[in-house]
């Protein structure tokens, strides 16, 4: 059986439920990881613009704590233990390759498309993650190691264009 579709009125009805479902991200008709992917692209910037690297960093640090907690209510409460409308999964994960990668939208894009891969194919250790860790560090856990496998991607080929000398 399908789990029901929140409603905005499930969104504002709990902080948790806000926080899990990606600031209303996780509402999205479709695809709704991918919204709450690209949620994290304004954040990152927001962070950079009032904070240092320190600062970057422990939000992500908080936020993977908080969606560890939001996860958890929310998944309980909708039934379901990893809806996809639950999305602050990405958010977190998608925030740590932004510290990473930087700002440049030709990375950020790049780094999007990597991690929406990742995150999609969830291979090994992802997928069993995915599959056998329940709770709410089961929901961001798989998405933390979707995150590695796009980073590790990702300086793969920015060293390949260094070798091959094309400018980023």
């Amino acid at each position: 059986m399908k789990a029901a579709r929140p409603t905005f009125r499930f969104l504002v009805r709990h902080p948790a439920h806000f926080l899990a479902l990606g600031f209303g991200a996780g509402l999205a008709p479709f695809a709704p990881g991918t919204f709450g992917t690209l949620i994290a692209i304004p954040i990152a910037h927001g962070l950079r613009h009032v904070t240092g690297d320190l600062g970057f960093a422990l939000a992500v640090v908080l936020l993977f704590a908080a969606g560890v907690w939001a996860s958890a209510v929310t998944s309980r409460n909708l039934g379901v233990s990893d809806h996809g409308a639950i999305v602050v999964d990405e958010v977190a994960a998608f925030l740590l390759v932004l510290f990473f990668t930087g700002t440049d939208p030709f990375r950020e894009a790049v780094a999007f498309l990597l991690f929406r891969f990742f995150d999609i194919v969830k291979p090994p250790p992802a997928r069993g993650i995915d599959r056998n860790w329940h709770g709410g560090f089961g929901v961001m856990a798989d998405d933390i190691v979707a995150a590695g496998y796009t980073l590790v991607a990702f300086a793969l080929i920015v060293r390949l264009q260094t070798a091959l000398g094309i400018a980023a």
